[in-house]
């Protein structure tokens, strides 16, 4: 179970993260949501999931505590850009507004678009993931990326 655990936190360790961090926008809350995710998966994983099984389980306990987490705290402000690695500054401050403009989204547009556009999902995975039904995930990813484009000036292309 050890490996098992070490294996899936190399692994999926950096997506949990990013979608706490994406719903939360707060570094200490997303640390804490990993940490809480996989002390859920030593709990109740089983070595003898698949990868996408256990990324999807990993994912769903994140959105799950995220959630609780939401319930629980008021809102700390701060910036979880603080920790981005070293890029071009262009390319810094672009990746910066658009994280920002995401982070303004509604928590529900917010993880879809997520899911997709910085996991790799698609609309069927991530209706599997939320347990929501498929055109609910397209409504929200079109809601989401329409209200960027409002909030990015218009002409900006996902």
């Amino acid at each position: 179970m050890e490996d098992y655990l070490r294996r899936s936190m190399e692994r999926y360790g950096e997506s949990v993260y990013r979608l706490a961090l994406c719903r939360l926008r707060s570094v200490p809350d997303a640390e804490d949501v990993c940490q809480d995710v996989f002390l859920r998966l030593l709990r109740k994983g089983d070595p003898a999931w698949d990868e996408e099984r256990t990324k999807a389980f990993l994912l769903r306990c994140a959105v799950n505590r995220c959630a609780d987490l939401g319930r629980q705290r008021q809102r700390r402000r701060e910036s979880p850009w603080e920790e981005l690695p070293d890029r071009p500054a262009e390319e810094r401050d672009e990746a910066r507004a658009l994280w920002e403009a995401v982070g303004q989204l509604p928590p529900p547009q917010r993880t879809v678009i997520h899911l997709h556009y910085g996991e790799g999902y698609a609309t069927g995975e991530i209706a599997a993931i939320l347990r929501i039904p498929a055109a609910t995930v397209r409504t929200r990813l079109y809601r989401g990326r329409e209200k960027l484009r409002e909030l990015l000036g218009g002409d900006y292309e996902l």
